[in-house]
């Protein structure tokens, strides 16, 4: 009987094994998290009042998070009611389900200014993962729905809820799921992605969340988890959760404590932008090749963002500041080639164009040519509420932009 359940066990085994393996990955910021969208044939300039909108909704409930498009379904996450919502819709814009998750991140004080959802799905073969602004974790059947699993990170794993809420995009890679909980014990986690199960727990450095969500790197000998927590960038062994280093970020005001843009892995090095008070900046590391310890190389206390994501293109970093200015950085050396006047904003990539989505609602199709910024069109959104915080989306020829309780769909496909 033993030897016949051990059977049962390596087949169930395999079978986990071959459905996580070839599987594309929908996930934040495009198929690297690193805001490059390899679409194609794209509009090279758009009409005055901009591309058209062919289909839009108002009824997505409050937040900012960036919907996650497959090639037949957009998923985005909102809040009505108090309660954190998964939307599922068609590409022509048509509801085709919404499932709960809980409570919603409200706020105190200061911060039940922003209420709403934050997190961007993932989704991967037939399921989708996503959290609530709560920490509630939560994966579904992505043709109904229908809740398979869920981890809340407060009260199951004692997690710690930051002065924003959780944000986090879920990361997936084979079987396991990765989230940050942010307490002293349960600090980052690995759970087991069809059934929720704990595959490891680490306490790293015991910091809480801040909005980041990870990057996973492989290395010849292991995978590292990078993330930035309140008041650490740091990595842990993907396998088994090990600390293996850390540098302290720069936190001197309350607003720093949220580093959400993903850090960048090439060729070696780690990059990444984190808070708009101190002196972080962008900043360059260097990781060993056994992935175990790091180096600052270059630091650039000018070129703050916090939550817009930024862009590597060979050997050099483009992102928006707090000086409201688009930026590229030479990687060599940390200096600023040019800048552009942009405002703050969200940065993404697509077809040799940046496409910028600012904080006063503006969004911008620039081009980056012998080391010079030009603006080539510009529009406004004018649907949706409150800031304009989220990160535009580019698939199957069409951006995604979310404001508020509104998701509009603009048609960018050259004709």
């Amino acid at each position: 009987m033993k030897k016949f359940q051990s059977v049962l066990a390596f087949v169930f085994l395999l079978l986990v094994a071959f459905q996580s393996i070839g599987q594309k990955v929908y996930q934040w910021r495009g198929d690297n998290r690193d805001g490059i969208y390899t679409e194609n044939k794209l509009m090279k300039t758009w009409p005055e009042k901009g591309p058209e909108l062919v289909w839009f909704n108002e009824e997505i409930g409050q937040g900012y998070a960036a919907p996650v498009v497959t090639n037949d379904k957009l998923l985005i996450n909102g809040e009505s009611d108090s309660t954190s919502f998964l939307y599922a819709f068609d590409l022509k814009g048509k509801l085709l389900w919404k499932t709960a998750n809980g409570k919603e991140y409200y706020g105190k004080g200061f911060s039940a200014s922003f209420p709403g959802s934050r997190s961007t799905p993932t989704v991967v073969g037939d399921l989708v993962y996503t959290s609530s602004g709560k920490g509630r974790l939560a994966g579904y059947e992505l043709a109904t729905g229908k809740e398979k699993w869920a981890v809340d990170m407060v009260p199951d794993l004692g997690g710690i809820e930051n002065m924003f809420g959780f944000s986090e995009s879920p990361l997936i890679d084979g079987d396991k799921v990765y989230f940050m909980a942010g307490g002293a014990a349960n600090n980052m986690v690995a759970l087991n992605r069809f059934t929720g199960k704990t595959i490891w727990s680490s306490k790293a450095l015991g910091d809480t969340a801040a909005f980041c969500s990870p990057l996973l790197i492989t290395l010849p000998t292991r995978k590292v988890l990078v993330t930035l927590s309140t008041r650490f960038v740091f990595g842990v062994d993907a396998q088994t959760g090990e600390l293996l280093w850390s540098s302290k970020t720069l936190n001197n005001f309350a607003f720093e404590k949220l580093h959400a843009n993903t850090p960048i892995y090439a060729d070696g090095f780690i990059y990444f932008t984190a808070g708009e008070e101190a002196a972080n900046g962008a900043v360059k590391l260097q990781l060993s090749p056994d992935g175990k310890s790091i180096k600052e190389v270059w630091r650039n206390i000018n070129v703050t963002n916090a939550q817009g994501g930024f862009i590597k293109l060979g050997d050099q970093l483009f992102t928006t500041t707090k000086k409201k200015r688009l930026v590229c950085v030479d990687t060599f050396n940390g200096n600023v080639v040019d800048s552009l006047s942009a405002n703050k904003g969200s940065l993404i990539y697509a077809d040799s164009k940046f496409y910028c989505y600012n904080e006063t609602g503006d969004v911008k199709l620039i081009k980056f040519e012998n080391n010079k910024f030009i603006e080539i069109s510009k529009f406004k959104v004018e649907k949706g509420t409150k800031e304009h915080f989220s990160h535009p989306v580019i698939s199957n020829g069409t951006m995604y932009i979310r404001h508020g309780r509104a998701l509009m769909a603009y048609d960018i496909l050259e004709k």
